[in-house]
């Protein structure tokens, strides 16, 4: 069988501490029907991601710089030396057609900014396809199914005005259309809803597939279920409902965000 190949594009796996499923993750980028470039960014190296890294023949990049969320996510995307990046989240696991669905719509597109996928969970050996969570961000997401408008900035913008419904590990950058840095790093919850949102008021467009291509995980040692549960992401809400509605509407809309992220959290 001739296996494809495209030079274009890397999964930059961003590996933190001692994830169980690191592996997993990585084997999962390798058994892609179209195989690019796969590398391990960290800043904090280990025994663990080294033996990953080593069992597989993958460069691992150290960051030694400012660490955290964001600059770590910052750190994985320039380390790629290609023009289609996607930051892989290290307990996260992607179809194995995510590469071809991906380059598909990169190609066709003018002038691509992100691409991205509907998603199921994992919730320990479950794997979630249907809740009330995906429901709704399927839901928000229906203006980008419709192919006249996913260049059209208040098509982009409405999909994010009543939250995030992109799946962060799911995306894909289209790094030539986009500004050097793609996250900011004073924010710890919503920094990927924030970087939508800056990204949604370029032109180009946002690519979404509705086949469910990544898997997220959700576990309670998730950075997104301890953010949930010390309550810094309604705080961050409000701050970025604010960049769409006025104040009364932010308010609001912060309120009944809040009762979304109890299924978020692990066990539910």
């Amino acid at each position: 069988m001739n296996v494809r190949r495209n030079n274009d594009h890397t999964f930059a796996v961003c590996a933190y501490g001692e994830s169980p499923y690191l592996e997993a993750c990585v084997k999962s980028l390798l058994h892609q029907t179209v195989k690019t470039n796969i590398l391990i960014a960290t800043s904090t190296p280990n025994q663990k991601i080294d033996r990953v890294a080593k069992k597989y023949h993958l460069p691992v990049l150290i960051n030694t710089g400012e660490t955290g969320i964001t600059q770590d996510w910052n750190f994985a995307i320039k380390s790629s030396k290609t023009k289609y990046v996607t930051v892989a989240h290290q307990d996260d696991y992607y179809a194995s057609t995510y590469v071809e669905e991906m380059l598909s719509k990169m190609e066709r597109s003018e002038k691509p900014l992100i691409f991205f996928t509907d998603y199921a969970e994992i919730r320990g050996d479950d794997i979630v396809s249907v809740n009330k969570l995906l429901c709704i961000k399927r839901i928000l997401l229906l203006p980008m199914v419709f192919r006249p408008l996913k260049g059209k900035k208040w098509a982009k913008r409405a999909v994010l005005a009543l939250g995030s419904p992109i799946c962060c590990p799911s995306v894909t950058f289209a790094l030539e259309n986009l500004p050097e840095t793609i996250f900011m790093n004073h924010f710890r919850a919503d920094e990927d809803w924030e970087a939508w949102e800056r990204i949604s008021r370029l032109d180009g467009d946002f690519l979404f597939s509705r086949k469910v291509l990544t898997l997220h995980r959700i576990h309670s040692a998730s950075e997104t279920t301890k953010i949930i549960n010390d309550h810094k992401r309604t705080e961050e809400d409000l701050v970025m409902f604010r960049k769409f509605w006025p104040e009364w509407v932010a308010r609001l809309l912060q309120r009944l965000y809040r009762n979304s992220e109890k299924s978020n959290a692990a066990g539910d």
